[in-house]
């Protein structure tokens, strides 16, 4: 059976760093992989997607709409934007982080600061994480992405694989110590 993983957030968060770290670690773990990254205008702060198909066999790594068993976000507003890819049954895991797109910094649009309330009035099983908190108190909330992976990682089960062997040979060196210290409190929470 395949597995679908939606991972969404905001250019410069490491949504397609954690994407490869979990790819990695799930190919290890004996499934065939695929991974899709859709960038958009990640550089300018714009939406970043990336999917992640995971199973026995696994021939293209495209999520439909209503296909993705879990969505992992790590930016409120953008797990509402993903919103109708996940399947009937499936479930989020969510940072509350918000961060202002440029039609609402120049009030041309307004922000869902109830975005999680909406997602929990229509999906059950809603999992809010303060990974940018937690991740600033670090000492960097650039390593919010690693906290998120942490939480993933705990939330499926995923046994087997040295997880921070492989968060220390995908981020820089000079942050190895602080991403391996994002993992573990993500994994605790």
């Amino acid at each position: 059976m395949t597995k679908s993983i939606l991972l969404v957030g905001v250019g410069g968060q490491g949504t397609i760093l954690i994407s490869k770290i979990l790819s990695e670690g799930l190919a290890q773990m004996g499934y065939d992989v695929k991974m899709s990254e859709i960038h958009g205008m990640s550089q300018r702060g714009g939406s970043v997607t990336t999917q992640v198909k995971y199973g026995e066999k696994v021939y293209a790594p495209n999520i439909g709409v209503g296909e993705a068993d879990l969505i992992i976000s790590s930016e409120k507003s953008e797990t509402l934007r993903a919103l109708s890819y996940l399947k009937k049954g499936g479930a989020i895991i969510t940072d509350d982080h918000e961060i202002y797109p440029m039609p609402v910094l120049t009030g041309a649009a307004s922000y869902p600061h109830d975005a999680i309330e909406q997602l929990s009035a229509v999906v059950p099983n809603v999992r809010t994480v303060r990974a940018g908190a937690v991740a600033g108190s670090l000492g960097n909330v650039r390593a919010q992405n690693i906290v998120l992976l942490g939480a993933l990682v705990k939330s499926m089960g995923l046994t087997g694989v040295d997880w921070e062997e492989l968060v220390a040979r995908y981020v820089p060196a000079k942050a190895k110590d602080l991403n391996l210290a994002a993992f573990r409190a993500g994994f605790e929470m």
